[in-house]
């Protein structure tokens, strides 16, 4: 399954790479001609050929003009006419068609998109220019479909295509979205460019049409004015090519008519209809794919257009980023022993690369400590003569597919037999936005679990978003069930700006051993209930991340203090007036939706604090606290004035009657059903183990309550969650 995700990704990145100087050629002069039809349909001359019939326009021509030789509808529906005017002049200029009036001159072609137009239909190299733009359009074509089979790969099927994107980073993110959107304009611009190149190097059938007429059986008594012809009022302008008028008052001169899909031959003196051809398909598919390609004659299909093109150069940019990403990411430490010798083996598991820096940590962090450690991919399982322990860090793809380096892993696992006893811990990483978190780390926990000679270290952790304070928390326990001493870094990357915050007070240390800290933005900026404060002290510099309550335009945050905790310590020594430099961060997926027609926020302990700015409407919000003693509430307290009484629901786990926040949710099973069902939201926000245990309630309400799994909500974003 993942060995086939991997081809397409690389057949993708294969035909991007070998085509890119020719896409981003095409790309470029494409923008430049999307502008030609917008341009021509605001010209004076561009006038709605809808609605009028050739034989008004006949009439009107008649009335201006001593005789009418021809008339034209161009490409971008301009009607130009060729007259012998009263004066005895032969001229053709464009026309208006309810008119017949002269507009302008006939405009030659703008030089500069005549210039354009030769680069991108052939490279200014003539034939073999032709073969190369269709053939890299053609490669565009299979890029395009690759794509979107990595999407649907990524996204978990094909009719989840259209489904939330989890943004991992700028560039996956808009490469996807993008991507989803412009997909039809794309291989439609692809499709018709391919077949307009056959076209020109005559791959197609001829379209040859062969008119045969017997005029012996046409009444010649009566001449009718052309203008009074049925055929030519049932004949809308809007359909017609070019009309030839007869070119004498001959019986056999006629009228030929060149229609979108016929040809007609009529007979000028009653307006019969003598020959009726259709053109063939070639001839048709030619002027549509003529028209889809370049938007002739319309300025909206032109920007669509134009926007796919401006979309093809974002996706050369963030596909050639993201792979130099994953490249530089992607690269494991050396060994510097053999698996043979090693005790310790770290088998890695990674998509985009995020996770091998977070095992090169672990691997430096041993060798540091002396230890004789060897790290390889999943993919490159096999037997450990010396090891003792086994650790396995994976990430999951998608909706729970094993990442590309550990798609045979499984296979291996229960083909290979480790002839010592081994102790093992797996690791899984991946995003609470998926319904099927850590799911590929799941499997190879259960897998290890029915082995013999494997015993747990530590049971499955599982990892948000790559959180490397999680990653650590990981590695202390790890620490003292092993012995083995660990002090994980992280590889830090350049740091960001960062601004200035003025503390305007802090509170004095709760029972919890929390306080509250009120900082000011000494520039104006902005920022949501939700959104994170990176702080990243000087000690250790590594960064943390707050959530943020807005309060009048100011920060609250809300902070346990941990004894040794290097920024919870720097936070609370803060004075009033001191200045501290953190950086706001947006975390649009946690804002408060004014949408909602009615919002329940859960939370335990300091995870209030983003609540806090967001207990707006007193009417539509409810709030679910865990706390531990009443004496919690005192600190929060003159937060909640906003909202009745009877929409604050509290639980004390330290109390005589102790209860979690879980049990309070269960208990108000009619309320959490009703915002499910009407389309509300509920927001999360606390420790990873509260979420997971409300997880569990809310499904349970879901299920039982409105027969729907709680996975449609979360599709919907009605569940949303910031839990650490």
């Amino acid at each position: 399954m993942k060995l086939t995700t991997y081809v397409w990704r690389y057949s993708h990145l294969t035909l991007a790479i070998s085509s890119s100087i020719f896409i981003l050629i095409a790309a470029v002069t494409g923008i430049i001609l999307s502008f030609e039809p917008i341009s021509n349909q605001l010209k004076p001359y561009a006038i709605t050929t809808d609605n009028v019939s050739l034989s008004q326009t006949i009439s009107s021509l008649k009335k201006e003009y001593k005789e009418v030789i021809t008339i034209d509808v161009n490409e971008h529906n301009f009607v130009t006419a060729a007259v012998i005017t009263k004066n005895g002049k032969n001229e053709t200029f464009y026309i208006n068609p309810i008119t017949g009036k002269k507009i302008s001159s006939v405009v030659s072609k703008s030089s500069i998109f005549k210039w354009t137009t030769n680069l991108h239909r052939s490279l200014f190299l003539k034939s073999t220019g032709r073969f190369l733009v269709g053939f890299f359009s053609f490669l565009l074509l299979l890029i395009t479909i690759t794509g979107s089979i990595l999407i649907i790969k990524r996204q978990g099927g094909i009719i989840r295509f259209f489904t939330k994107v989890v943004k991992e980073g700028f560039n996956q993110y808009y490469h996807v979205i993008i991507g989803r959107f412009t997909l039809i304009p794309i291989v439609i611009i692809t499709v018709t460019a391919v077949y307009l190149s056959l076209e020109k190097f005559s791959l197609l059938p001829e379209n040859n049409i062969n008119h045969t007429f017997d005029f012996s059986e046409i009444s010649l008594d009566k001449k009718i004015s052309a203008e009074e012809f049925s055929i030519f009022k049932d004949i809308q302008l809007n359909e017609v090519k070019s009309i030839e008028f007869p070119f004498s008052d001959d019986a056999e001169d006629y009228f030929f008519l060149k229609l979108k899909t016929k040809e007609l031959i009529v007979h000028q003196y009653s307006g019969e209809i003598i020959s009726d051809k259709n053109l063939s398909w070639v001839y048709i598919l030619s002027d549509w794919s003529l028209f889809l390609h370049t938007g002739r004659g319309t300025i909206i299909w032109a920007i669509i257009l134009l926007l796919s093109c401006l979309a093809i150069l974002f996706f050369i940019y963030s596909g050639f980023a993201m792979t130099l990403e994953r490249k530089r990411k992607s690269s494991l430490p050396k060994n510097k022993f053999k698996k043979e010798n090693s005790e310790i083996i770290i088998l890695v598991g990674s998509e985009t690369g995020s996770t091998f820096s977070i095992a090169s940590s672990l691997y430096n962090a041993l060798i540091t400590d002396k230890k004789t450690v060897f790290i390889d991919h999943l993919n490159n399982y096999t037997s450990y003569n010396k090891a003792t322990q086994l650790i396995v860090l994976t990430a999951t793809y998608g909706e729970g597919q094993p990442p590309s380096n550990a798609g045979n892993f499984l296979t291996l696992a229960e083909k290979i037999k480790q002839q010592n006893s081994i102790n093992y811990a797996v690791v899984g990483f991946g995003s609470l936005a998926y319904p099927e978190y850590c799911k590929f780390a799941i499997e190879i926990d259960n897998v290890f679990k029915k082995k013999k000679h494997f015993s747990p270290t530590l049971p499955l952790y599982k990892i948000n978003n790559q959180n490397f304070n999680d990653f650590k928390t990981w590695g202390i326990q790890w620490s003292q069930k092993t012995n083995i001493d660990l002090q994980l870094k992280q590889k830090l990357a350049k740091p960001k700006k960062q601004q200035a915050f003025s503390v305007i007070n802090t509170t004095e240390l709760n029972t919890d051993a929390s306080f509250l800290i009120r900082l000011r933005p000494l520039k104006k900026m902005r920022f949501s209930s939700g959104d994170l404060l990176a702080i990243t002290p000087k000690n250790d510099n590594v960064k943390r991340l707050y959530s943020v309550g807005k309060i009048d335009n100011d920060i609250l945050l809300s902070i346990k203090k941990h004894e040794l905790g290097v920024c919870s310590n720097l936070l609370f020594n803060l004075k009033t007036a001191n200045t501290l430099l953190a950086r706001i961060e947006k975390n649009k997926a946690f804002h408060f939706s004014k949408k909602s027609k009615s919002t329940i926020l859960i939370a335990n302990g300091t995870g209030i604090a983003p609540f806090l700015g967001m207990l707006h409407n007193p009417l539509k919000t409810h709030l679910f606290w865990g706390a531990r003693t009443k004496e919690s509430l005192k600190m929060y307290a003159p937060f909640l004035t906003n909202l009745n009484e009877e929409n604050i629901h509290i639980t004390y786990s330290q109390a005589q009657d102790k209860a979690y926040v879980q049990d309070l949710i269960l208990k108000e099973q009619a309320l959490i059903a009703s915002t499910l069902k009407n389309n509300g939201t509920i927001m999360i926000c606390g420790s990873i183990s509260m979420m997971n245990g409300v997880i569990k309630v809310l499904e349970k309400i879901s299920l039982h309550q409105l027969n729907t799994p709680l996975s449609t909500f979360q599709k919907a974003n009605q569940i949303k969650t910031d839990c650490y």
